[in-house]
């Protein structure tokens, strides 16, 4: 560790693999080969966490919850991680785990022995491993059951003097901004975590990377590994981490995922024609191609503004067929694509009144999709047909946001008609 000072400890901190978890929405995609790739992303993406630890010559590897996503379908899985942990023990870096709400101890119903340089935190109480060698010591604690409303952080133990001190726990944290779109386990605050008095508390359970505080103690989520659905955008991956006892932790973010997903809203204002439009999304598909690198990018995007394109693009098949084509030509895979255009208010001949009521009342369902899956022909799809949406990956009828959703494009489709020709 000749460019750390002596008493520096380096750990990468990660979260959420859900480690062979099914990825969601693949059958739309069209795309056989970015498909496969989808489904063996998360594989791929422990691997490169497992060699950016060896790259970074990390002292040891911090695993804040969901490992797995409930119990295998065989042992391969568990197999499969265990060969990764002894590729780290190999190369002298430690472990440690901690169980979440998806790999609780109940929700597990197997398991295998890993390699000796790996530490599974207990479920009954914080425990805390002390590595002299190091200079570390971590503390943690896993879930005994799914369903955890405790604050876990109240037990934590005090730092151990003069040693690196870590927090490694899977929990909803007060105040962080992704935060209400997960479950609510393990809740605790941002106070109760820095008055630990630990460098770094690794955290795990949001899927959005997050740094909750800086200071005498940072506290970080790392966000998942890779993203599994069109939801879950952007880059993802782990913190490399940097610590000296008593000093601000220096935090790096490393992107791993094997294929990611995007989502694009394009204002495509004033555009003449569908030509246009479709012009502009490519433009923006090929700035977010950049971005990706060489990995496989997947985007869901939405069209948005006044333009004289609006009525054709409310042509859903036309649309589709129109922006798989700029897709193709961006190197990126289209999800979804649907439009949100409205046609210019001085040629459209259209009853801003009798509009601004249809948005009104799409908006009300939006708000409380409740009251929208309670409607008569909602329920009725439900019974018809609902399962076999669910079972394809194309909509969840029983997801009160999906009908609520549903609500809203219908209501940008119905008022793009009423201005068109």
């Amino acid at each position: 560790m000749t460019d750390r000072a002596a008493n520096a400890v380096r750990v990468v901190h990660a979260a959420d693999v859900h480690l062979d978890s099914p990825l969601r929405g693949l059958r739309r995609l069209g795309d056989d080969a970015v498909a496969a790739t989808l489904r063996a992303a998360t594989r791929g993406a422990l691997e490169a966490l497992v060699a950016l630890c060896e790259a970074q010559r990390a002292d040891a590897l911090l695993l804040a919850g969901d490992l797995y996503d409930g119990t295998w379908h065989d042992y391969a899985t568990g197999r499969f991680f265990t060969r990764q942990v002894q590729r780290l023990a190999d190369s002298g870096i430690r472990v440690f785990i901690v169980s979440g709400n998806h790999d609780a101890e109940s929700q597990i119903t197997h398991s295998l022995t890993l390699p000796g340089n790996a530490h599974r935190f207990g479920v009954d109480s914080p425990g805390t491993v002390v590595d002299e060698h190091l200079g570390l010591a971590v503390h943690g604690q896993g879930y005994r059951t799914r369903a955890v409303s405790s604050n876990l952080a109240a037990g934590y133990p005090r730092r151990v003097p003069d040693l690196v001190n870590v927090g490694l726990l899977h929990a909803t944290v007060d105040g962080s901004r992704s935060g209400g779109e997960h479950e609510r386990y393990a809740p605790c605050s941002i106070a109760d975590l820095t008055a630990l008095g630990y460098e770094y508390v690794a955290l795990g359970h949001v899927h959005a990377r997050e740094v909750l505080a800086t200071g005498p103690t940072t506290v970080a989520y790392s966000g998942n590994l890779q993203g599994r659905h069109p939801r879950e955008t952007g880059a993802k991956g782990a913190y490399v981490v940097d610590l000296v006892p008593g000093e601000q932790a220096r935090l790096t973010f490393h992107a791993l995922d094997v294929a990611r997903w995007e989502s694009l809203e394009v204002d495509v204002t004033g555009a003449a024609d569908v030509a246009e439009v479709m012009g502009s999304l490519r433009e923006r598909m090929l700035h977010t191609r950049r971005e990706a690198g060489d990995r496989p990018l997947v985007v869901r995007a939405v069209l948005t503004g006044p333009t004289a394109a609006a009525a054709d693009l409310a042509d859903a098949e036309r649309l589709r067929q129109e922006a798989e084509q700029a897709a193709e030509a961006a190197g990126v895979v289209l999800e979804r694509v649907r439009s949100q255009t409205r046609a210019p208010r001085a040629g459209g001949g259209d009853d801003p009144e009798l509009v601004a009521a249809v948005r009104a009342a799409a908006d009300a369902l939006a708000r409380d999709p409740v009251q929208a899956q309670a409607l008569r022909g909602v329920r009725g799809v439900r019974g018809e047909v609902g399962r076999l949406l669910s079972d394809a990956g194309l909509l969840d009828l029983g997801d009160p946001r999906v009908v609520g959703e549903l609500a809203r494009q219908a209501a940008d489709d119905l008022s793009t008609r009423l201005g068109g020709r």
